[in-house]
């Protein structure tokens, strides 16, 4: 059994769940964390990301990333990184699998007409819209709404990109409830799994975004920081098949990356002696180095330019703005046009019919979401999927 750094998070000190638990209920021998982890990967949520936007809006390629093989993606490299740092690894998998349950169909684009629609009553937020669905929406238990999990998985969802500033109707209606500590930074587990999500997306995204044609060898090896790494594999395998090397460039920047972080990390938090001293530390103690993190940002906007705003990818996502915004205003129209376990639900004042309606459209996957507007409109959505 690996030993915890002392500004790990511990499971035994685990600050509790919104609704204990009873001994009785507790089934098989695992720790807080675990728990965490078994519970998201058995919802109806997580399933649901397999059929969401990761990149390309359902895709018809069966090797294009969707949500759920992106979040597996994730779980692996916060892992590694967890591991080498002595980090709780069960809390920043349960981190990392959850990240993107709160997406609706059709990734960003889907977001964006939620909040549109929702303009005057609060707006939509992805991030909190995750633990919307895992505190409220997704109630297996006899017990309690929501699955009930730890403060810190919660807590690490909340601001795994840091204290929240602007704290929307959502997040602030939870967080009345069970206080998740919003103005602090978080755990050193939600701090990795942000940074691998990072990691995760921009590399596996330059493999999508080269198979599907969107991106050139030649543009990426504009950037000093990609062409270092294919130069590098040129000369170690300078007979090898031309895909092979490209898998290999994805490989190596993975793994530069997830260096990186471990020795920025690492030397960040000597001397820590607690969590606590990671929350009150006024800064993200998870990083990368100051070198590496102009690199990636620099790649980022590379990938904003060349892959994300791409004028088909644009295309595309107003298509899926326009589905999804269609579908609020005919359930809004006519709430019996939703499933009945919903319809019968609907609230009668504003803004929470109008929450509601969100809340069912957010669950749907892309496939579903196309299926539901050619069934209201009786014809299927044309220009949904580029690859």
């Amino acid at each position: 059994m690996s030993t915890l750094a002392p500004y790990a998070s511990d499971p035994a000190k685990s600050r509790g769940r919104e609704f204990p638990i009873e001994g009785s209920l507790a089934r098989a021998p695992r720790s807080e964390y675990q728990r965490d982890r078994d519970r998201i990967v058995h919802s109806i949520s997580f399933r649901r990301l397999r059929h969401k936007t990761q990149v390309f809006v359902a895709p018809d390629g069966d090797h294009y990333r969707v949500r759920l093989t992106h979040s597996l993606e994730v779980a692996q490299i916060g892992r590694v990184i967890a591991r080498s740092l002595g980090l709780d690894e069960d809390l920043t998998e349960a981190l990392c699998l959850a990240h993107d349950i709160g997406h609706p169909p059709f990734g960003h684009a889907g977001e964006e007409a939620l909040n549109m629609a929702l303009q005057a009553r609060g707006g939509f937020d992805h991030n909190a819209h995750a633990l919307r669905t895992l505190m409220r929406l997704e109630s297996p238990y006899i017990e309690h709404e929501g699955l009930n999990l730890t403060w810190e998985l919660l807590e690490g969802l909340a601001k795994h990109n840091g204290p929240v500033g602007m704290v929307n109707w959502a997040l602030a209606e939870l967080d009345a409830v069970f206080p998740l500590s919003l103005r602090t930074w978080p755990s050193l587990e939600a701090q990795v799994a942000a940074l691998a999500d990072d990691i995760a997306y921009d590399n596996h995204d330059i493999d999508d975004g080269l198979r599907a044609g969107f991106l050139t060898l030649d543009e990426l090896l504009t950037l000093p920081f990609v062409a270092d790494q294919w130069h590098a594999i040129e000369r170690k395998f300078p007979g090898a098949p031309h895909d092979r090397k490209l898998r290999e460039l994805v490989r190596s920047q993975i793994g530069l990356m997830v260096n990186d972080v471990i020795g920025e990390t690492a030397a960040r938090a000597s001397g820590m002696g607690s969590v606590a001293d990671v929350r009150g530390a006024g800064r993200a103690t998870a990083a990368f180095s100051a070198a590496l993190s102009d690199e990636e940002r620099t790649l980022k906007r590379f990938m904003y330019d060349k892959l994300y705003h791409h004028p088909q990818q644009l295309q595309t996502a107003e298509r899926a703005r326009a589905v999804t915004a269609s579908l609020f205003a005919a359930y809004s129209q006519e709430p019996e046009l939703m499933a009945e376990s919903w319809e019968c639900c609907l609230p009668d004042e504003e803004p929470q019919a109008s929450r509601h309606i969100a809340d069912y459209i957010a669950g749907m996957t892309d496939r579903f979401a196309i299926s539901e507007y050619a069934r209201i409109f009786a014809r299927t959505p044309e220009g949904l999927s580029n690859v």
